[in-house]
């Protein structure tokens, strides 16, 4: 199954993925997020930024890796932080992390498929950076998290234009499934939200867009 491929595939990668968002400030770390990382360091600061205020609120951190995104919010004090993940080894570094900075009180990380997830509760915030990469029918993702998300839903799309997009489609051909998606595309999967409305915004190797739910905005 596709799933079980993408899971196997981020559980092995898993620490090398930690190590994207490292802090590093030698010459060579600066040179990595220049060129190859400037895209995901973008989105993680629009990330934080959208999600305010944050007192108060509720956060659902879909496919959410080693728990940068959640751990990193759960600084400001939300009620709550439920970040999932279909990679074991992605969501025990997730935990560890959590501790060492304080917050496992506010964050949980569980070994979870968003697909399956149930709908009986609602969060303020649903955030999606970097799992829309591999989820073959967007559609019905979007469609779930209008459901799940009271206030806000952010997401992350990879451009098929450009040097890494080809790049990319190499890396990944025998490893798991790979979408990514062009400006037209994107438009046409948010054309009938309402009453949500969107923005797209091109950012390199990604899209970020924003749902945002209210008739005034």
């Amino acid at each position: 199954m596709q799933e079980n491929k993408t899971a196997s595939f981020f559980d092995r990668y898993s620490i090398d993925f930690n190590a994207i968002y490292g802090s590093g400030t030698g010459p060579f770390q600066r040179l990595i997020n220049k060129w190859f990382r400037q895209t995901m360091l973008i989105r993680f600061q629009k990330t934080i930024v959208a999600c305010n205020p944050l007192e108060g609120k509720t956060i659902l951190d879909v496919g959410c890796g080693p728990g940068i995104y959640s751990i990193t919010l759960a600084k400001g004090s939300p009620n709550f932080v439920y970040g999932i993940d279909f990679a074991p080894s992605m969501i025990e570094i997730a935990r560890q992390e959590a501790k060492k900075a304080g917050v496992e009180n506010i964050c949980r990380f569980e070994i979870a498929d968003f697909n399956t997830l149930p709908e009986d509760k609602q969060y303020n915030y649903l955030i999606l950076m970097g799992f829309m990469d591999y989820m073959k029918n967007p559609q019905q993702v979007i469609e779930k998290t209008m459901r799940l998300a009271s206030d806000k839903v952010l997401f992350s799309f990879p451009s098929d234009k450009g040097f890494l997009a080809w790049q990319r489609k190499i890396r990944y051909k025998f490893k798991c499934p790979l979408y990514l998606y062009n400006e037209k595309q994107l438009k046409n999967l948010f054309s009938d939200i309402s009453p949500w409305h969107y923005t797209l915004e091109n950012i390199g190797r990604d899209f970020f867009v924003t749902l945002e739910k209210g008739e005034n905005l």
